[in-house]
């Protein structure tokens, strides 16, 4: 009997494998070769979350009775902590029971958002460069990604020229316009005005921005900023934000939304339908993190990045790379020389020869195609020692 080929979803043909899924397989194979790759590539915290977290989930975690489900909307103590955080640090009031939502890590909060407003066929506003994330998720669930872009004598904020052509001319509705500040991957910081420019955009033609907000901490010695900042942002915008990167707690996958309370049930709808609550440990240890105090978050968000930034400085110096001292954030961003033909000839070298794994800019758009971008999430002594064998190939 011939058997019927499985074919997958159609969807999967709109998408690739992500950029470092595939990319991390080489490296381990070149790993298991005896190759010993510097990665300075991937933006994961490598510093623990503080003490009183940790002390807090372990706790917790001996309680027989904390091991059940535990409610999707997150627990009390979870949302007042989130509420609290906003206001001590945004000077953002949220109402804890309204308008604010605990999630799985920020990127899932991409889908959960995507699939409240999103028809298939409408069509979804991203940054290049950008995210891949918010390209790839609009692609899956049948909607149309369309590029704004971002470029750096603008200091890489949006063109609202532009956007308003994008808008006008648009044969299917916008629904949603996707912004990242501090901005990943080129650091460009937060700016009011640009939130202010956002928000009358978002009213003026009846759409919703998502600002994706979790880098305000890192390098930031100012004030952090939000969206939410701004009058009437409420009616229009959704925050995400993250523990990430701010707590280094990647592995934990916390986040949160928040909104309006018409736009928080309506997410909590999609939400409620993908996947229960998170183990209550981590939700009580959560709500510990978020009273870190300010001296944490200088030593960990600050002081720690600049030391390693530094060293990246250096490394982009000897790769004849340019870049804006200003930036914030966990990564370095630099032009490649004009004298490289393709930012893949400079990365893939850096990574056979010296051994060093680096990211080409050409993953976050168009517009990051003569570009490489170097994480910070690396021990200094593993940064020098990048700098060292990059200097003794490049040199």
């Amino acid at each position: 009997m011939e058997s019927k080929r499985i074919e997958p979803a159609d969807r999967l043909s709109s998408v690739q494998e992500y950029y470092f899924s595939r990319k991390l397989k080489e490296v381990a194979q070149l790993n298991a070769e005896g190759k010993d790759i510097i990665s300075l590539a991937i933006g994961s915290p490598d510093m623990p979350p503080s003490e009183q977290t940790i002390e807090k989930l372990c706790e917790v975690a001996h309680n027989p009775t904390a091991h059940g489900y535990q409610p999707t909307q997150g627990t009390p103590e979870l949302r007042q902590a989130m509420t609290d955080f906003y206001k001590r640090w945004y000077d953002v009031d949220l109402d804890p029971k309204s308008e604010i939502l605990p999630l799985i890590g920020s990127k899932e909060g991409i889908l959960h958002v995507t699939l409240a407003f999103v028809n298939p066929g409408d069509n979804v506003l991203v940054p290049d460069p950008g995210y891949p994330t918010y390209t790839s998720l609009s692609k899956i669930l049948g909607a149309v990604p369309v590029t704004y872009a971002l470029e750096e004598h603008n200091g890489w904020q949006p063109d609202f020229g532009q956007l308003e052509q994008i808008v006008k001319y648009a044969s299917k509705p916008c629904r949603l316009l996707w912004v990242n500040y501090p901005h990943m991957p080129t650091g460009a910081p937060a700016r009011m005005e640009t939130y202010e420019q956002l928000v009358q955009f978002a009213l003026k033609h009846g759409l919703v921005i998502v600002n994706d907000n979790p880098y305000s901490f890192i390098l930031n010695r100012e004030r952090p900023m939000s969206i939410l900042q701004v009058p009437g942002a409420k009616e229009c915008c959704i925050e995400l934000n993250s523990m990430s990167k701010s707590h280094n707690m990647p592995g934990w996958r916390v986040g949160l939304c928040a909104s309006n309370p018409q736009f928080i049930q309506w997410i909590l709808k999609v939400q409620s339908n993908i996947e229960s609550g998170t183990f209550r440990g981590i939700q009580l240890a959560a709500a510990e993190a978020y009273r870190n105090d300010e001296a944490w978050h200088q030593q960990f968000n600050v002081d720690t990045y600049a030391r390693r930034r530094q060293y990246a400085e250096q490394i982009m110096d000897v790769l004849g790379c340019t870049y804006d001292p200003q930036q914030v954030g966990m990564f370095l961003w630099g032009r490649i020389p004009d004298s490289i033909k393709n930012v893949e000839d400079l990365t893939e070298r850096v990574l056979h020869e010296a051994r060093v794994f680096i990211t080409p800019g050409f993953i976050f758009g168009r517009n990051g195609e003569r570009y490489i971008r170097i994480s910070l999430c690396a021990k200094e002594e593993k940064i020098r020692q990048a700098l060292r064998r990059i200097s003794e190939v490049i040199g």
